[in-house]
């Protein structure tokens, strides 16, 4: 087992979180090369770190901004295809389990007022959980909430929510791992044993693995979503050159004027 996975498997997340930001300058440094570069800060490496709990990806963690191949997905998707970074509009954003990658960024953005929350990140700024958020309804033009569902067991009431706190017409990113080669999500709390967890779900903590149906369950919430296959619009060379994985979609959800 490498070194990464044994540290990912045995370190709680809020350690983790703030472990990496002593190790990281240190990174950088160790893996500064041309080959590869992260969109996000534009720094390039002559490799990334490998990535996951159970079966590890190559070249999928930046030592930089400690990105994944679905953070810079997204910064590229809302970059190039919104206005998000240029809008004229000061626009509300709830950020849910909030990304290293992310955080300064958009903290920085002058054209953000920009809202962090989770029930047990160090670098959340409100202490909540996504079952039960103490924002007023329609409160937020942006509601980002990445990676967080598969670990939620009342998902229904985790995507109402979000629902209920993006303004009508605001827009919501809501990444999860999926098996695109599945029909139906797939759930089993009686399996209990780590290992098993993770050899099944992917992590330890997840609670199911979402398939294609996941798109229609923010439907039957109330979202109109797109499901966005952005690699398409890319060349080869740049799907190689940012380390994205090819065919990630991109679930982008508006809530409907009425």
């Amino acid at each position: 087992m490498s070194l990464f996975k044994i540290i990912l498997n045995s370190i709680p997340r809020p350690l983790l979180i703030k472990a990496s930001y002593l190790v990281r300058p240190l990174l950088r440094l160790y893996l500064k090369g041309t080959r590869y570069t992260d969109p996000i800060d534009g720094k390039s490496f002559r490799k990334l770190l490998p990535y996951g709990y159970g079966k590890q990806r190559k070249n999928a963690l930046s030592p930089s901004t400690l990105s994944l191949e679905r953070h810079r997905l997204m910064w590229l998707f809302l970059k190039n295809e919104t206005s998000f970074f240029t809008s004229e509009k000061k626009q509300k954003v709830l950020h849910i389990a909030p990304e290293q990658c992310f955080l300064d960024r958009f903290r920085k953005q002058e054209n953000l007022a920009y809202t962090t929350s989770d029930l047990t990140s160090p670098i959340a700024d409100v202490k909540a959980d996504i079952c039960n958020l103490p924002f007023e309804d329609n409160a937020f033009d942006i509601v980002f909430c990445n990676h967080v569902l598969e670990h939620i067991t009342d998902d229904t009431r985790a995507m109402q929510e979000l629902y209920r706190v993006l303004k009508p017409k605001g827009m919501g990113i809501f990444q999860i791992p999926q098996e695109l080669s599945r029909d139906k999500t797939f759930e089993d709390d009686t399996i209990t044993d780590p290992k098993a967890r993770t050899k099944i779900f992917g992590q330890y903590d997840h609670v199911r693995v979402y398939g294609r149906d996941y798109f229609d369950k923010l439907r039957s919430i109330g979202f109109r979503v797109d499901e966005i296959d952005y690699t398409k619009k890319m060349k080869e060379k740049e799907l190689e050159r940012f380390c994205l994985m090819k065919g990630e979609i991109l679930p982008v959800c508006y809530k409907p004027s009425s």
